[in-house]
């Protein structure tokens, strides 16, 4: 029998979570919703992946840790990557939305932008000041 796993993480604004999802080519869904299971199974969530002939991909708030936590039937799982390499891929296009729009509100423009082949991304943010 299967079952919902829930995720903590460590992504607290709701923003760029969703950029992220949109970045990894995610059509991500706002509001209270069901996140599909096993045989029909559902739980609530705040944002979703409808991934259809599938379970979907949750995030609701946790107000507890003060951060969305992940939430999906992971015996349903059919990402092309494990779950971990999926969360650890939103992660790091949160921290670079987070980035980009801290430097974007100070002024700064993204001047160089290197994707790694080890899968890092280098940033160099510029500003001219008057």
């Amino acid at each position: 029998m299967s079952h919902f796993s829930t995720i903590k993480t460590q992504l607290k604004k709701k923003e760029p979570l969703l950029q992220a999802l949109i970045n990894l080519g995610y059509v991500p869904q706002e509001g209270q919703m069901n996140i599909r299971g096993y045989r029909g199974q559902t739980v609530q969530a705040e944002m979703a992946v409808k991934i259809p002939e599938s379970g979907d991909i949750g995030f609701r708030w946790n107000v507890n840790t003060k951060a969305y936590e992940l939430v999906t039937d992971l015996d349903l799982w059919q990402q092309n990557i494990p779950v971990e390499r999926f969360l650890s891929k939103v992660t790091q296009q949160y921290a670079l939305n987070t980035v980009l729009s801290a430097t974007a509100d100070e002024g700064y423009q993204v001047s160089e932008r290197k994707n790694n082949l080890d899968g890092s991304i280098e940033l160099v943010v510029t500003r001219w000041d008057p």
